[in-house]
């Protein structure tokens, strides 16, 4: 058996912890919805099964080589290993004695295939592929301890006890454990065979392959553990009975993938895949259902003789899918009782999740009744003969054919129609498959798991890519809402779920390395009655008591009737409440007011009831009345001054009422208190109206003027509401709101109506007549405007008294008699003319006598009524109704009926017409939208309204619409939806229709990675390459050049869209961007929609750079213009291309000869050749020859057909004695002006080649910048390991730079080494790191006083008095007080560090209050006390594993790039200047025209192979061999490497050639300007690829090195000082130097600059970020102090805060490192890069300032270099301040034992006893002043530590050590 080792895990709790909050902060990164992760485990390998204990509640979890026993929380408390294993799949079980093998076997992963549990044996059956698929009993208390051996020793054991499980990690295997009727175990397997002949099994040829072969599909064990020989074995006898086994010969056609086997009443089920038939045909299904009667009922009538597997197998196809569209592979199934519609109580169905081939996936659910119907009836058609329905499986070992045969006398009762028996044909296969349509369409499901809550249907799906949808489905199936997780790293979703069995609020699903517990609800993100209950959550509803949304289970009082609000009730039940009175005066004497709570509560008697009003009025409830749903409350009112005032300007308040339940808001309203007064107040010239019209019972007292609330009290006339609205004769009535003109005033129009406005004012006062607005009076004219019958009639509902008569209209007085019948209504046109059979279509009808109003017109279709719209109703002309349902398709004029008599029929015909959706194209689309979706059908144009809806939310906006096609523009994906969305026609706004809609899936949205070439010449159409994927998903592309110009795009592939470039005006440097079906491509996943996909970040953010230059210059070879040519004979012309920078390719070229094209054939880039060998299509005349590339076409010649020479000879002539007397006549003008001439020639000649060169040098200057980035990344070697200085050797060099002390370069010296390659520098020593010799004669008496010594600087008052006592003196400088004594100090406290801390603490408090009092922002800005240097020894400690870890790869990396980029240009190897550097005082103001060369060089004695290195033709000797030595060495720390004075260099030019040994200077040095040049490699003539040997020197001869002729010669290599070069050039008339700008070299250092941003960036993001595994302790601390010292101080000051600070971390430790590099690694840090890091330390030190930089033309270029990024740098300082403040405080404990732990891993790195010597020579020299301190101090004084210290001295002093102890 697997060996299996326990590991019962103590700390797992802490790692499971870690591991759960991993998982839980990056899950709630973003809202989740109704869904959230609540527990996690994590395993390292691959996870295999998981099953759940519902009494423990324990989880088994499986995974490859490794069995978890966790709890109900997924904390581990068992891990037993399960493998890997010595195995073979050609050997039996080891566990078969009997049968030994001679195959190899190798370590084999054991991946688990099946994990039972059985309660009742109190056994975990769990079984894994090795060992051919042996299975193991294990404890459920304990799963590393095996519950049962099997077999037993020397026990006869067959194979197939042993051969139960898939032995492959591929195959398959399902299995579940029942009890037969009389209660023994039973095992069902189904395993995937996988012996000879299938991908299972290994290549072999030995004829033993055949002993696997007996292996069946499915087959019932024995489970029973009290019996163990009869274990595992088939049960029952004959064993073939129950096994389900294939016949070999057809097993190729049947390869079974199990899904998952499940119980079903008395039923096993198990979902299979026929994978044989993969591929054959989409159309048909690969997924089969198969049943077996479980020997459980109890009600059968015979229980002598067991049920057996073979005879009541039956199998169905499960089809899921239509109209040809299936998904033919089953992935996951899940059984559930479910309520449905027209089905009372709930009902079992079987959901499952199917696929096909492109990854599409659906959701069908099949009734279990119709399974079990479909199969009762296939055994009753098998049993009445062949039938086409069903057949006998022949393909099993059982199956006597496939025809089934009449059975004669048997009469089938229900058990046998359900099970079969023994004399029916058995197994069965039923042929035609169960369909179901999809409920739900996605793609990559994986899995399902359904429950129904609260009568409604929640279905979970998990997915390939790591998302769980939560969808909640109606009764008719119908998806209502979806919610959806993104699981942990995107894995896939295990294909079994299943919910926690004692509370189904969680569910267990398991992903590839996770197991998770997620819960299925969160309702408590909704903080209302109503956001809860419309949120349609089942599982969430209103808690009334808790006035909170939660599952009913988490509802304390849910038990209480009516108090759990359910989404059932909906939220009409949330509970509500109204007031009696519903409002009152300020001036009421009111003392209760009744409340009245509506919704569902539950009886609130006895609960003592609590009304709150506002915020501290709280009143009992004094009555309490139960009125069926409703309670009334009553509550006594607090006194009238406890209410708010009412605001100015209004009228009213609303206090906040509610009633509480111990505390808890039950029920929550607003009660309005108001003031008629101050209506009136507020409205104050219409105070009567207002006062009347206003919602509060207000009065009006005439007498008083007033509005009142109270009319009891007023003596005289009041006006109420009803008074206002009888009319008053009077004009000028002073006791009434109203008024009605009188006398008549008149007015005469000839339009059809005309307005005139009245202003009316009291009588002798300046007061509007209670309405300051105009008063209008209307006059019309009958007969103005167009008019017919109705339209005049109708003018009466306007108040025109107008009449018909004589065909006009006139007044009605004038019309004698009056006639009211008008003429029948006419119809002239109807829109539209068709519409769905659902109705709902607007339908407009014009014409003439269309009815006087709405209410006499009634309009119909056939018998088909349409509604009138009155409100679109235009009298006469013009009515718009709503059409009703038509039943069926037809076509019927509409009918216009007024006043019931008069009929008027339309032209046109009105057609019902039923609109259909045929197919959808394309179905698939980028998520960022944009895709133009065609639509085709029949009838597709109908009604009045035609929308496309999306998932019913969004709009599919339509460009197109006609009766069969609609085409739409798709929206961008919604989040939740990104999977796949429903595409709906909607007409009308009536609701979709299943026939109408289809289903569209959202796709990654298409990248464009590379778009080439980038440059094109100004007349444009240069064909331009845009490289990318998915660009099968985009219509159309559009690509924009800003400023220039758009030019349509094609797109030929998928990976290819192809562009020609507009044409522009001039040169310049652009920006192209592309739009992809119309939606701007932005590069960040063409999407801005929040969706959590493929994070792939583009650098060009979808603005891509593009430059336009001149167009391309061509000529023929010798510029001539007429090319001569003879007919008949070949042309071939020589055509020369210009200088140009586009890189134009061969097939851009074209050549025309009038309209001949030429053949081309290139040469080289600048020339080709154009040749026509046939015969030219005009013979005479003269043809122009045109170069065409893209749109740019020029004539460079003309080629003249021959046959004109003797003209041409006349015309010479003629030409030839014209030009002999023009060039007598400028003879004489010419030699005067020649002198001129010349002089002016010169001077021009000069400038343009200044010019020239200037511009040569910005262009390459450009081109550096494009291009170094990119070749930097490509070199630079991150594969070498990085040379970190040991922690000891760190803190030295840290504590005690040696440009600080004298002391450090006298003790710290190289030491050398013998070594065959030559000698290599030893790490440096320090006195520190080395033994205390004391000598011996008095080294007790030291030994005792150096302990004394340390006792004492142990003792907190001693040490603070001695550091303040020295601090005192005058003489104690500066160096002692850094170099020496703090870092003394820190040496000999390392292994204390928590009490160095307090020391430093203190020193720091005293510091504080010293600078508080004058100045507190200069507080650490220099080191120039003690404990500053203590502070920086300090964070040096505390912040060196985070330097090492995290900071010191990206530091090292920006180290070598500068390097690198250093080294890719020239070098003077005299003053260090260089062409590529970051500081301008360092910046070579030449251009030196270097190439790089790159030569084999081997080293004798080293042990490697010849080297190719890579060198500049103007390195010296010295600089060739630094580089080649880099090369060598580049694994190996610099302190190892052999120095370049100390190797030799020769090179061996060829053969026949004698070798040549390299110097600096020679015998060849060549002598220029009186100076001596330093030999280069361009010097020696080394050509590419040239070997070269490099050996050590030979220290016995006696040679002149380089440094002898350095002291004897001058010498220059590359440029010279600007004063001596000024001279030589005066002194030198022929210099070769050329005159130029030495600023326009500066652009170099932006090309350096953008070459090393990136490490850069990386460096400051790596020292400016929290790391989650190292957060910096020490950093959080400090700042909290430095805060708690602020807040004591009353210091508020922000600016304050960050300078203390930024003193104490980034100015103090990390500027130290960035400029000291060898403070962290041994490495050569020269000259030129220590001014590099000058400029970064400088950029980070402004990114640290809280001062904004004012910078100008005159300010220093390291200032001005990083100017643009030092916002952004600061807004990283400042979210690094944040990210600090914001962490959890450190408490003193946690501080010490962090300190403790970095003083125990360096406890004896440093010798402590030295450092107290050292701090003793301190201590002797300043005697006096310590002891005077020790003497003042009260607290030295009574713990004697004056005499401590004498002490000290007396023993120290009693040696002869006293000759050296001078300071």
């Amino acid at each position: 058996m697997p060996p299996s080792t326990e590991r019962v895990s103590l700390t797992t709790p802490a790692l499971f912890l870690a591991v759960f909050l991993t998982s839980h902060w990056t899950l709630h990164s973003r809202p989740v919805g109704a869904l959230q992760i609540q527990q996690a485990f994590t395993s390292p390998n691959e996870t295999n099964n998981f099953v759940v204990d519902e009494v423990s509640r324990r989880v088994y979890l499986a995974t490859v080589n490794s069995l978890y026993q966790l709890n109900a929380t997924l904390v581990t408390e068992v891990e037993n290993g399960t493998g890997p294993v010595k195995d073979s799949m050609l050997c039996h079980a080891p566990q078969l004695p009997q049968a030994p093998c001679e195959h190899a076997k190798t370590l084999t992963d054991n991946y688990n295939k099946l994990l039972v549990l059985d309660r009742e044996q109190k056994v975990l059956v769990t079984c894994g592929s090795v060992y051919q698929g042996f299975c193991e009993l294990r404890k459920m208390d304990n799963v590393s301890q095996i519950a049962v051996e099997f077999p037993k020793p020397n026990a006869t054991v067959f194979p197939s006890m042993l051969n139960i499980v898939a032995n492959h990690p591929n195959a398959s295997t399902v299995g579940l454990i029942f009890r037969s009727q009389e209660g023994t175990p039973r095992l069902l397997v189904g395993a995937t065979y996988t012996g000879m002949g299938t991908e299972y099994f290994p290549k072999n040829h030995s004829k033993e392959d055949l002993r696997f072969e007996n292996t069946p599909e499915i087959a019932i064990r024995s489970l029973n553990t009290k019996d163990l020989n009869r274990l595992f074995t088939y049960d029952i006898n004959p064993s073939e009975d129950n096994v389900f086994k294939i016949k070999q010969e057809v097993k190729p056609k049947n390869k079974l993938s199990f899904v998952h086997a499940f119980t079903q009443k008395s039923y096993s089920y198990i979902a299979i895949n026929n994978d044989a038939n993969t591929g054959l045909k989409e159309s048909q299904p690969n997924s089969i259902l198969a049943r077996i009667c479980l020997d459980t009922d109890g009600t059968r009538k015979s229980t002598s003789e067991s049920r057996k597997l073979t005879e009541s197998y039956i199998q169905m196809g499960l089809k899921c899918g239509a109209n040809g569209d299936i998904y033919n592979r089953i992935v996951s199934v899940f059984p559930a009782e479910i309520n449905v519609e027209d089905r009372a109580g709930v009902e079992p169905y079987l959901f499952g999740v199917f696929t096909k081939a492109n990854r599409k996936s659906a959701l069908c659910a099949f009734r279990f009744a119709d399974i079990e119907e479909t199969i009762r009836q296939g055994r009753r058609n098998c049993s009445n003969g062949p039938n086409s329905d069903v057949q006998v499986l022949d393909s099993v070992i059982q199956g006597s054919g496939a025809e089934c045969e009449t059975k004669v006398k048997v009469v089938l009762q229900p058990e046998l129609l359900n099970c079969g028996a023994a004399h029916l044909q058995h197994p069965l296969a039923l042929r035609k498959p169960l369909s179901a349509a999809p409920l739900y369409e996605a793609s990559g499901l994986s899995s399902v798991a359904v429950d129904n809550v609260h009568n409604r249907t929640v279905v979970f799906l998990g997915t390939v890519n790591g998302r769980l949808h939560k969808l909640s489905l109606l009764r008719n199936l119908s998806v209502a809402n979806k919610w959806s997780l993104r699981l942990p790293a995107g894995e896939s979703v295990h294909h079994i779920m299943t919910f926690d069995p004692n509370d189904r609020d969680y569910l267990y699903l398991m992903t590839t390395h996770h197991l998770l517990r997620v819960q299925v609800a969160v309702c408590g993100q909704y903080t209302s009655c109503s956001d809860c209950l419309s949120a349609c959550d089942a599982f969430c509803g209103w808690c009334t008591l808790e006035s909170r949304c939660s599952i009913q289970r988490e509802c304390s009082s849910g038990g209480v009737s009516r108090s759990w609000i359910s989404l059932k009730e909906g939220p009409q039940q949330c509970p509500s409440m109204t007031f009696t009175p519903p409002e009152f005066s300020t001036t009421t004497d009111i003392k209760n007011v009744g409340i009245l709570v509506n919704g569902s509560i539950p009886d609130l008697e006895g609960l003592g009831l609590e009304c709150d009003f506002w915020v501290n009025m709280t009143t009992v409830v004094t009555g309490h009345l139960n009125d069926g749903p409703s309670k009334i409350q009553t509550c006594p009112l607090p006194s009238a001054d406890q209410f708010p005032k009412i605001p100015v300007e209004r009228d009213h308040i609303s206090v906040p009422v509610a009633i509480k339940v111990k505390g808890i808001s039950v029920v929550s309203g607003r009660l309005i208190i108001y003031d008629c007064g101050r209506t009136a107040d507020i409205h104050p010239n219409t105070a009567c109206t207002s006062c009347l019209s206003t919602k509060w019972r207000c009065y009006w007292d005439q007498q008083s003027n007033a509005c009142i609330s109270d009319k009891d009290n007023v003596q005289g006339m009041v006006l109420e509401v009803s008074t206002v609205n009888h009319p008053i004769n009077e004009l000028h009535a002073h006791n009434s709101c109203a008024f009605k003109p009188s006398p008549p005033i008149t007015k005469i129009t000839h339009i059809r109506s005309e307005t005139f406005q009245l202003r009316l004012q009291r009588r002798g006062q300046d007061k509007y007549i209670d309405s300051p607005k105009p008063v209008t009076v209307e006059v019309y004219s009958c007969s103005g405007g167009d008019s017919d019958c109705s339209q005049c009639w109708g003018r009466e509902q306007q108040g025109h008294l107008c009449a018909w008569c004589d065909n006009s209209c006139r007044p009605r007085q004038q019309c004698q008699p009056i006639g009211l019948q008008c003429p029948d209504p006419s119809v002239h046109k109807i829109q539209p003319l068709n519409g769905p059979l659902g109705g709902g279509t607007l339908l407009t009808v014009q014409g003439r006598n269309l009815g006087r109003g709405s209410a006499e017109v009634k309009v119909t279709i056939g018998d088909v009524p349409c509604d009138l719209l009155p409100d679109r109703y235009t009298v006469s002309t013009e009515l718009v109704c709503k059409t009703g349902a038509s039943s069926k398709v037809a076509s019927n004029k509409v009918e216009v009926r007024v006043n019931g008599n008069a009929m008027g029929h339309s032209k046109e015909a009105f057609s019902y017409v039923e609109p259909k959706l045929d197919d959808l194209m394309p179905r698939y689309g980028p998520l960022a939208g944009g895709t133009r979706l065609t639509i085709r059908g029949a009838s597709l144009k109908a009604g009045s309204a035609v929308k496309v809806k999306v998932n019913a939310t969004q709009d599919c906006e339509i460009d197109r619409l006609s009766g069969d096609v609609i085409e739409c523009v798709m929206p961008r994906a919604v989040p939740d939806f990104a999977d796949n969305v429903t595409v709906c026609v909607e007409y009308d706004g009536m609701p979709c229709e299943r026939r109408l809609s289809g289903v569209f899936f959202y796709e990654k949205n298409p990248t464009i990675s590379t778009v080439k070439p980038n440059k094109s010449y100004l007349s444009g159409g240069r064909l331009i390459s845009v490289i990318g994927q998915s660009f099968h998903l985009v219509q159309t592309a559009r690509m924009d050049v800003m400023g220039v110009g758009e030019i349509v795009c094609s797109i030929p592939s998928s990976t290819l869209i192809l562009c020609r470039s507009p044409a522009a005006g001039q040169s310049q440097q652009v920006v192209a961007q592309f739009y992809l079906n119309g939606i701007l491509y932005r590069g960040d996943g063409h999407t801005s929609s929040g969706l959590a996909l493929d994070e792939e970040e583009e650098s060009h953010g979808g603005h891509f750079l593009f430059e336009y230059v001149e167009d391309p210059q061509f000529y023929t070879a010798n510029k001539e213009k007429l090319i001569k040519h003879h007919p008949g004979e070949p042309l071939t012309l020589i055509i020369n291309k210009g200088p140009s920078e586009l890189d134009l390719t061969e097939d851009e070229y074209s050549v025309m000869i009038g309209s001949d094209r030429c053949d081309i054939s290139f040469n080289n880039k600048q020339m080709f050749h154009c040749t026509i060998n046939r015969t030219l299509s005009f013979r005479t005349g003269d043809l122009p020859v045109t170069v065409r590339v893209g749109d740019f076409q020029k004539v460079i010649a003309v080629v003249q057909n021959g046959g004109n020479e003797l003209a041409i000879i006349v015309t010479v002539a003629v030409c030839c004695v014209l030009l002999l007397l023009c060039t007598v006549a400028l003879v004489v003008y010419c030699t005067k002006s020649r002198r001129a001439e010349r002089y002016w020639q010169k001077t021009l000649l000069q400038m343009e080649e200044m010019e020239s060169q200037i511009r040569e040098e910005i262009r390459k200057g450009f081109a550096e910048l494009q291009t170094d980035m990119t070749d930097l990344t490509k070199e630079l070697n991150r594969s070498q390991g990085i040379p970190f200085l040991e922690y000891k050797q760190f803190v030295t060099r840290t504590f005690f730079p040696k440009m600080c002390s004298d002391y450090e370069r006298s003790l710290v010296q190289p030491v050398y080494k013998n070594d065959p390659l030559g000698p290599r520098a030893l790490p440096e020593t320090h006195p520190l790191l080395q033994e205390w010799q004391p000598p011996n004669t008095t080294r007790p008496n030291m030994e005792e006083g150096i302990t004394l010594f340390s006792t004492l600087l142990n003792n907190k008052h001693f040490l603070v008095t001695f550091v303040h006592a020295l601090e005192q003196q005058k003489d104690f400088a500066v160096r002692d007080r850094l170099c020496n004594l703090a870092s003394l100090l820190t040496i000999a406290l390392h292994g204390k560090l928590e009490y160095y801390t307090s020391i430093m603490k203190e020193l720091l408090v005293d510091l504080i209050d010293a600078s508080a009092s004058k100045n507190p922002k200069l507080m650490l800005r220099r080191t120039e006390s003690v404990v500053e240097k203590m502070l920086t020894n300090w964070m040096s400690i505390c912040m060196y594993g985070y330097l090492k870890e995290t900071v010191g790869e990206p530091f090292f990396l920006l180290l070598c790039a500068i390097k690198q980029q250093i080294n890719k240009g020239s070098i003077d190897a005299i003053t260090g200047k260089a062409r590529y550097t970051l500081n301008e005082e360092w910046l070579l103001r030449e251009n030196i025209e270097a190439k790089p060369l790159n030569i084999n060089v081997s080293f004798q004695g080293f042990g490697m192979d010849s080297v190719s290195v890579r060198v500049m033709n103007t390195d010296t000797i010295c600089q060739l061999k630094e580089k080649i030595l880099e090369a060598f060495y580049k694994n190996l720390p610099y302190s190892q490497w052999p120095r370049e004075e100390d190797v030799e260099l020769e090179w061996f030019p060829g053969v026949g050639c004698r070798s040549r040994i390299l110097q600096d200077l020679d015998n060849t040095s060549v002598m220029e300007d009186g100076r001596k040049k330093l030999n280069t490699v361009f010097h020696y003539q080394i050509p590419e690829g040239a070997s070269l040997a490099m050996s050590m020197k030979d220290k016995r001869e006696n040679t002149l090195g380089r440094g002898n002729d350095l002291d004897c010669m001058c010498m220059y290599i590359c440029v010279l000082p600007h004063d001596e070069l000024t001279e030589m050039k005066k002194s030198h008339r022929h210099s070769h130097r050329k005159k130029v700008l030495p600023e326009i070299y500066l652009t170099r250092l932006l090309s350096t600059k953008g070459t090393l941003q990136k490490f850069l960036d990386d460096l400051f993001q790596a020292i400016l970020s929290i790391s989650q595994d190292r957060p910096p302790l020490a950093v959080k601390y400090f700042f909290d102090f430095l805060e708690e010292q602020a807040d004591k101080r009353g210091i508020t000051d922000p600016d304050t805060l960050h300078i203390w600070k930024t003193n104490s971390l980034p100015l103090r430790f990390w500027v130290n490192i960035l400029k000291n590099p060898q403070f962290v690694f041994d490495i050569d840090k020269t000259d030129h890069m220590d001014a590099c890091l000058s400029v970064i330390a400088q950029a980070f030190i402004d990114a640290c300032s809280i001062s904004d930089l004012q910078l100008g033309k005159d300010s220093p270029t390291n200032k001005l270099l990083y100017a643009k990024e030092i916002p952004e740098y600061k807004k990283r300082v400042q979210s690094y301040y944040k990210q600090i403040q914001d962490m959890p405080p450190l408490s003193e404990q946690e501080m010490n034992a962090h300190l403790a732990e970095e003083s125990r891993k360096y406890r004896n790195e440093f010798n402590t006893n030295l450092a107290l010597t050292e701090i003793y020579k301190y201590a002797k020299r300043y005697r006096t002043q310590v002891v005077n301190a020790l003497d003042s101090n009260p607290t030295a004084r009574r713990t004697q530590l004056q005499h401590k210290f004498d002490q000290v001295i007396a023993l120290m002093e009693d040696n002869i050590y006293e000759c050296c102890s001078e300071a």
